[in-house]
């Protein structure tokens, strides 16, 4: 899976802009954030075809960056997340976002974009 990290003018219409061009390319958008901040948004998303988002992104004359997404499960435990994320950090492993995608009984599955994702891989487990 590949997210994307997509700039966007903070302005009304410009997120609605670009899920139209993704919906008219087949792109079901699996996960997303936004964060706005003055002129500008951050829109960080998980397509279902990265090929396609590609496309409708770089057609848009977008500027966006894209990276692997790793998916790991923790149990549903108070300290579960700190343990993952020392575990990353002694490793030299620095997240770059993380998202949670659900929770069950059975624990949390969590989406992680990472600088290193072989390191990040090991440590993960």
């Amino acid at each position: 899976m590949k997210e994307f990290s997509v700039t966007l003018a903070n302005q009304p219409g410009q997120l609605a802009t670009l899920a139209r061009r993704l919906a008219d390319a087949g792109v079901h958008i699996q996960s997303l954030a936004a964060i706005g901040s003055n002129d500008e948004s951050l829109l960080r998303l998980m397509p279902d075809d990265a090929d396609a988002t590609r496309h409708v992104l770089q057609d848009a004359g977008l500027h966006f960056e894209e990276r692997l997404v790793l998916d790991t499960f923790l149990p549903d435990e108070p300290g579960a997340l700190a343990a993952v994320a020392q575990r990353l950090a002694d490793a030299g492993v620095n997240i770059d976002s993380m998202y949670l995608l659900h929770s069950n009984a059975e624990g949390l599955h969590f989406a992680v974009t990472v600088d290193d994702p072989q390191a990040a891989r090991a440590n993960l487990r």
